[in-house]
């Protein structure tokens, strides 16, 4: 066993869930970052029709700079937005519509901080799933922690470190496969199939 620190994603990366799912990890979450910009913990990447699409959620700047005090704005309505747009990118794929009251109870209520509604968004994932998984949350920062650190894994701006099988996609036929997008890309195509192909994700 191997203790990692995980950052909190929004409707995480199918890697960060290769971690996180590993039965030889024992996870801790990290909520005393200082909040990073233009990284998974406010965004989650989904296959739209031009390709890969971000869905953001907009964040209050108040001057609070820890992760766990994060507040999300709702001076637009985001969770329609995105909700809309991942019902109109997975509808058509095999399993959205076994999934589609599960997800979607994500966006009916407004939760104040990002790390709860993050939070929220792995419980309905590991739901879907069907599987459980322990973790706690740290009682401080801790620069160089303990830990196995993937604070900084998982970037939004470069490749995945992580090699994966390709898979049928809604739009694969257009445009080819698009690797380690949002969990949500995975369970809407793969369904029940969709834990053992977490298994098999090799890091390069």
């Amino acid at each position: 066993m191997q203790n990692i620190l995980l950052p909190v994603f929004y409707l995480p990366p199918i890697s960060w869930f290769s971690e996180f799912l590993n039965v030889e990890n024992e996870v801790v979450f990290e909520q005393f970052e200082s909040f990073p910009k233009q990284t998974f913990r406010n965004r989650t990447n989904i296959y739209g029709a031009n390709g890969r699409l971000s869905l953001i959620i907009p964040i209050i700047h108040n001057g609070n700079r820890e992760f766990k005090d994060t507040e999300m704005s709702y001076r637009e309505d985001w969770q329609k937005i995105h909700w809309k747009s991942i019902k109109t990118v997975y509808q058509g794929s095999p399993y959205f519509e076994y999934y589609e009251d599960k997800l979607k109870k994500l966006f009916e209520n407004k939760e104040k901080f990002l790390l709860d509604f993050n939070i929220k968004s792995i419980k309905i994932i590991l739901d879907i799933l069907k599987t459980e998984k322990a973790y706690s949350l740290n009682e401080e920062y801790i620069k160089n922690p303990e830990q196995v650190n993937f604070r900084e894994k998982f970037s939004a701006k470069i490749p995945s470190e992580y090699e994966m099988a390709e898979y049928y996609q809604t739009f694969s036929d257009k445009l080819g496969f698009l690797n380690d997008l949002s969990i949500v890309d995975l369970i809407c195509n793969k369904g029940p199939e969709s834990m053992t192909y977490i298994k098999n994700i090799k890091k390069l």
